[in-house]
């Protein structure tokens, strides 16, 4: 079997390699660039060993005025390069970042990712690390075996001084990789953690402040920020400690250079200009691997970003665009279904099963913890951990392209969620807005006299979360969102729990004009008041179900049996 190229092995490294072209361009505009660095060696030579020499003006000038005109040219190569390197991560940026968020909703809908925007944190991180100083030193590299070979026909004790500080440039490289890598993640990952915990924090800051919760919860926080501010110590103490040493190796190269090249200036085997010129040779030759020794930090992040985002996108692939389908009648089938959940022992739903004709409404009855919500969250595709069948039309939920399908699907979870906008912008489910769907939408759920009633109307801003808006109205936008743009299949999670007798007679009223209009609704509750709208009621208890069957007989087996009057005193008793 033939094994894929090193190219072929992720998208990721597939979205790198297409910028080879770029690369290609660096390459050359470096080759250039380090071609010429060898102009102020040569400069200097002339310098000392020429015009100093033959003490001609006309022949310093003559140098002076190449060697400018070669560092300008080398100027106008690194601005080539940079100005490439940038363009090509912007373009790696916009090429990449639509996937990577859609891989992220995917991974954090699925709960194996606490922090999704930890992903486009990764992505930052190696656009900048490919337009940084970082990704230089790569391109320069190469170069130093090259400066070292020039230094070698100056004179070949100064090549092997420079061959000797390279091999030792290069263990201290190697050093700073298996000592740095690991505290930087374990840095990294407590910083995380610190971030997420503080901002799930202040979302609740109303209920913190109200009961007190303050002091505790802060205890937790300092102890979190105490574990990362060490971890970050550490982290931060060991690169001191390798750019410590690479400083000291650079000024003792330098030095030690000079002194040797001084050496042999004195014994007449190098000329001071050779002295001179070799020693910012070895200086450019070692320049490459400092630079690498100092952004080693930067790189072990880097390779520890392109790890995950390369993980990321291998779990959650690009779905086929041309998947579509025919818009469905609404009927929903449910085959031997198994919720599970990441640390539970039970699952939560234990082989259920049934078939739902469209354009009927089922009522799903259960006590707390019986499973309905996971119920809910299966049926309209976004339960991670699921075994069997969940059918829409008999095609199975997770073969349908989910921006085809969304329009079709209604969905009002009982922890309600809108985001910042205005109420248009809510209902319309931040799509185009279409004022008469929205209307309809509205006046479905009852809403549009209540919303007439704000100063801006539709277009008032509801703030973050909905926080301007009070439980029955939220859950009102939510239940007009779930019916807008009429979809075939519509659940309802709880939807009467923040609402009054009047928000839930509407609510009854929405419910018959979703049956009139042959929509196929669940109505997952454990009220039974809203309960005498359904065709269909299934009672749900232990993550099974229990009774199903036609509204009447369910509830009449529900109901408990009337109390026996007690006999009373002097009235015979039928034998």
């Amino acid at each position: 079997m033939k094994q894929p190229s090193f190219f072929e092995r992720s998208e990721l490294t597939q979205a790198l390699w297409a910028f080879r072209r770029e690369f290609y361009i660096v390459a050359l505009f470096s080759f250039v660039s380090n071609l010429l660095m060898l102009a102020p060696t040569i400069y200097m030579l002339q310098i000392y060993d020429r015009v100093m020499v033959s003490r001609s003006e006309l022949t310093l000038l003559a140098v002076s005025l190449i060697t400018l005109f070669l560092f300008g040219i080398m100027a106008i190569s690194d601005w080539s390069r940079s100005r490439v390197l940038v363009r090509a991560g912007v373009r790696f940026d916009e090429q990449l970042s639509t996937r990577v968020f859609n891989s992220s909703f995917e991974s954090y809908l699925s709960q194996s990712s606490a922090s999704p925007s930890r992903s486009f944190s990764d992505l930052l991180t190696i656009r900048q690390f490919l337009t940084g100083q970082g990704i230089y030193a790569f391109f320069d590299a190469p170069w130093a075996p090259i400066y070292i070979i020039v230094i070698f026909f100056l004179q070949p004790v100064l090549g092997w001084l420079a061959l000797f500080f390279a091999c030792v440039q290069g263990l201290q490289a190697w050093f700073g990789h298996r000592h740095t890598v690991k505290p930087s993640e374990a840095a990294q990952a407590a910083g995380m953690e610190v971030s997420s915990y503080l901002q799930s924090k202040l979302r609740n800051a109303e209920v913190i402040e109200s009961m007190g919760m303050l002091d505790s919860l802060r205890a937790r926080w300092r102890k979190l920020q105490l574990g990362w501010l060490g971890q970050t110590s550490e982290s931060q103490g060991v690169v001191n400690r390798v750019q410590a040493w690479s400083k000291l190796l650079r000024y003792s190269q330098q030095s030690i250079s000079l002194g040797v090249g001084a050496l042999l200036v004195i014994h007449g085997d190098l000329s001071p200009g050779g002295m001179i010129a070799s020693n910012m040779l070895m200086t450019r030759a070692l320049s490459p691997i400092d630079q690498l020794v100092s952004t080693w930090r930067m790189l072990a992040m880097t390779r520890a970003a392109f790890d995950r985002l390369e993980k990321l996108l291998q779990q959650y692939p690009e779905r086929d665009p041309n998947l579509s389908r025919v818009a469905p009648n609404g009927s929903m089938q449910l085959r031997d279904v198994v919720a599970t959940a990441t640390g539970r022992e039970t699952p939560i739903l234990k082989g259920v099963s049934f078939e739902v004709q469209a354009g009927t409404v089922t009522a799903i009855l259960g006590p707390s913890g019986s499973g309905k919500s996971t119920l809910a969250r299966v049926m309209v595709g976004i339960w991670p951990e699921v075994s069997g069948e969940v059918l829409i039309d008999g095609l199975p939920i997770n073969g349908w392209n989910r921006v085809e399908l969304g329009p079709h699907l209604g969905y009002l979870p009982q922890d309600i969620e809108l985001f910042e906008g205005s109420i248009a912008d809510n209902i319309a489910r931040f799509g185009a807005a279409d004022s008469d769907k929205i209307i309809e939408a509205a006046r479905c759920a009852g809403l549009h006299e209540m919303i007439l009633r704000f100063p801006k109307g539709y277009d008032t801003s509801i703030g973050e979360a909905g926080g301007m808006l009070s439980g029955g109205q939220r859950q009102r936008i939510g239940l007009a969102r779930a019916v807008y743009g009429n979809p075939r299949v519509i659940v309802l999670d709880e939807p009467n729990s923040n609402l009054d007798d009047a928000g839930e007679a509407s609510l009854v009223r929405t419910i018959k004009q979703l049956k009139q209009e042959g929509r196929t609704v669940f109505l997952i509750t454990h009220r039974g008041s809203i309960v005498s709208v359904a065709d269909r009621v299934m009672v749900l208890k232990d993550g099974e179900i229990k009774v199903d069957g036609a509204r009447e007989q369910v509830m009449a087996a529900l109901r408990p049996p009337p109390k026996q009057q007690p006999p009373q005193a002097g009235v015979p008793q039928p034998a």
